[in-house]
């Protein structure tokens, strides 16, 4: 199910409403789903460096754990390269001779050697001997624990790498513009907090490690090559272009494949979370087959996507083990050449220095190869970082307001000053819209879908801002108010409402957290909430599921209100706030709205026409305009758009 919510072309208004409440963050504004809602945008690669840049960055807050592993790895590292000058030297405490068989090079303990008919063939330094192997234990037994200790560190770093990532993530998404969320993909939003980030994890505690005593060991081996012999240096080095050749190669046709995999994985996302929020409307268009069809069309182009994806990632490992072979074979070669042909003015080689040598060779090669076998790994994290990345330079939410008021102070006189505004350039849903509210008014909206009713609440509440013209409140540009202060002087009260997995009490107290029990039971007594609160099992602890599926529509409207009432507005709200219950429900939720509504600025959006007859001003908008305004008895005599309104809903007169 993926229904590109793309608004009317009078009005590209959001069509997934949502609640905003004084204090809280709006969960999408009063209409969520937003003109390009089930759009995703496909994201063309970014700069590689400047990715790895950044996640670096991320990766260097943690900078007492990263000193630590530091120094861990330099000793694991050195103690790694300890081994082949044990190893070399214990080899060497053997060397054969033409003329005398074993002679001894190393140690004062010396030990005849016999031949199993008891010929003499050599003497063995039993003390040098035994030297290297009680050496090469504890190297290795210090070189094992001190692996265990830095796999653990690793991953603390990789945890707090991650903890940062999506506090920082989930901060930026708290703060987007309404528009940001209007114009992507819910679950694609979702997918880069759960997916991208959970891939940026699993790389960087594999990795981190790896890149780390890869830098020391390409540096140590290197060195120690050269310490043994500058020309077989040379030789081990012989595969290293070729290497970075096909290494870079691959990279670069790799890489789209990883990069369109998390896309795909953001589509999948969203395209869950459309269908299990609309469930209801799926099963009631039979649409499961349809549905079923196309997330299994989607889930296909993954495999696909994903297939390719291994299979050249894991071509990598292979090439580079392949090349790390060859140049084991070069250096054992040109290594035996050297002993039984010496070269004049060259360090003279033993069994042991080549031994030595093709173990630098294949520690040399060994991080390229590491870094080779996990690249789909890091690919991934790339790709999701870039993902993240994203987001969080996406621009906020712009708050220059300066001027010194607080909520409490705002009185709600409320002024559009030649509006106009359009969500797409070129489709102006306001037209020069004049609008003149007093504080404590009564105002009703009608119009036909699409007038741009609801766009009227967007830039009251600066969900949007204005393309030109102004609004005051109280005669101060809206603008100049910080969103804080007009929003917490600002209640909305929408046809579906949002309620939160958790108490009665805890939601009612949304919109004020700081009141007080009594408080909060006086606010759900004059939303007429109480009568079905208090036949509840656990009152005003009971539990509710999520979005408040164990109540009925009516009574979630009810809380609603009690959360409005509880927030004490200045500016009250309410958008089509009962044309979804019944005509019994909706005599309750009126006289809730009647003691919310005392002594407020009120705007009231309805297309129930029955709803506002009381209303102190009515207006007509039209095109984005207003056309008509006054009370109901003054629009219905002036026979105008209202009357044809009323009369197509009451008299059943064809407009």
């Amino acid at each position: 199910m993926n229904n590109p919510a793309v608004p009317p072309k009078s009005e590209k208004t959001p069509n997934q409403p949502v609640l905003f409440g004084p204090g809280g963050r709006p969960g999408g504004g009063p209409g969520g789903g937003g003109p390009m809602a089930g759009r995703v945008n496909v994201q063309k690669p970014k700069n590689v460096k400047r990715t790895l840049s950044r996640l670096l960055r991320y990766i260097g807050k943690s900078r007492t754990l990263l000193i630590m592993l530091l120094l861990i790895m330099l000793f694991v590292t050195a103690l790694d390269l300890l081994g082949p000058v044990l190893q070399s030297g214990a080899i060497d405490a053997f060397a054969y001779s033409a003329t005398s068989g074993l002679t001894v090079h190393f140690g004062s303990y010396q030990k005849t050697v016999t031949d199993a008919a008891g010929a003499v063939i050599g003497t063995q330094t039993v003390r040098g001997l035994s030297f290297y192997l009680a050496v090469m234990a504890a190297v290795f037994l210090i070189n094992g624990a001190l692996n265990y200790f830095q796999g653990i560190i690793a991953a603390k770093v990789s945890m707090a790498t991650v903890y940062t990532m999506r506090r920082d993530l989930f901060a930026k998404i708290s703060t987007l513009p309404i528009q940001y969320t209007d114009t992507h993909q819910h679950g694609d939003i979702m997918s880069r907090m759960t997916n991208d980030v959970e891939n940026v994890s699993n790389a960087v505690s594999q990795s981190i490690a790896s890149l780390f005593s890869s830098v020391l060991t390409l540096v140590g081996a290197f060195s120690m090559m050269l310490y043994y012999n500058w020309i077989m240096t040379l030789i081990a080095c012989v595969t290293i272009p070729l290497t970075i050749l096909i290494s870079t190669a691959l990279a670069k046709f790799m890489r789209k494949y990883f990069v369109r995999r998390q896309q795909i994985l953001g589509q999948i996302n969203g395209r869950i979370e459309e269908t299990v929020t609309g469930y209801k409307t799926v099963i009631a268009y039979g649409k499961e087959e349809e549905s079923i069809s196309k997330f299994a069309d989607a889930s296909g182009e993954l495999r696909g996507v994903s297939i390719k994806a291994r299979v050249w990632g894991s071509i990598m490992g292979p090439l580079m083990n392949f090349l790390g072979n060859l140049q084991y074979l070069l250096v054992a070669a040109f290594g035996a050449y050297f002993i039984l042909n010496p070269t004049a003015g060259m360090r003279k080689l033993t069994i042991g220095n080549i031994q030595a040598i093709l173990q630098y060779s294949k520690r040399f090669t060994r991080p390229i190869n590491e870094i080779a076998n996990q690249y789909a790994s890091i690919l991934t994290a790339l790709a999701g970082a870039e993902r993240i990345f994203d987001i969080l330079d996406s621009p906020g939410e712009i708050d220059e307001g300066r001027y010194p008021a607080e909520a409490s102070a705002v009185k709600g006189n409320i002024e559009l000053k030649d509006v106009h505004f359009a969500y797409v350039e070129g489709e102006p849903v306001l037209k020069g819209l004049n609008l003149s509210i007093k504080a404590g008014q009564k105002i009703a909206i009608v119009g036909a879908t699409g007038s741009g009713k609801t766009t009227i609440v967007n830039l009251l509440t600066r969900f949007y801002e204005v393309n030109s013209g102004a609004i005051t409140v109280d005669g101060v540009n809206i603008r100049d108010y910080p969103k804080d202060t007009l929003r917490r002087s600002t209640a909305i009260v929408l046809q579906d409402t949002v309620l939160f997995n958790d108490s009665i009490r805890a939601n009612i107290k949304y919109g004020r957290p700081g009141a007080t029990d009594a408080e909060m039971i006086e606010a759900a007594k004059a939303a007429r909430a109480d009568t079905f609160i208090d036949r509840m099992p656990e009152g005003y602890d009971s539990l509710l599921t999520e979005s408040g599926g164990n109540l009925s529509q009516g009574q979630r409207q009810l809380l609603s209100i009690a959360r409005a009432v509880l927030a004490d507005p200045k500016i009250l709200i309410l958008d089509e706030a009962t044309s979804s219950v019944d005509t019994r429900t909706e005599m309750h939720i009126q006289e809730a709205m009647v003691a919310l509504m005392k002594d407020r600025t009120s705007l009231i959006i309805a297309h129930r026409l029955s709803t506002i007859r009381d209303a102190d001003v009515i207006v007509v908008i039209k095109d984005g305009v207003v056309t008509e305004s006054g009370s109901h008895e003054e629009l219905l005599a002036l026979g105008g758009e209202y009357h044809n309104l009323y009369n197509s809903q009451f008299a059943g007169i064809a407009t």
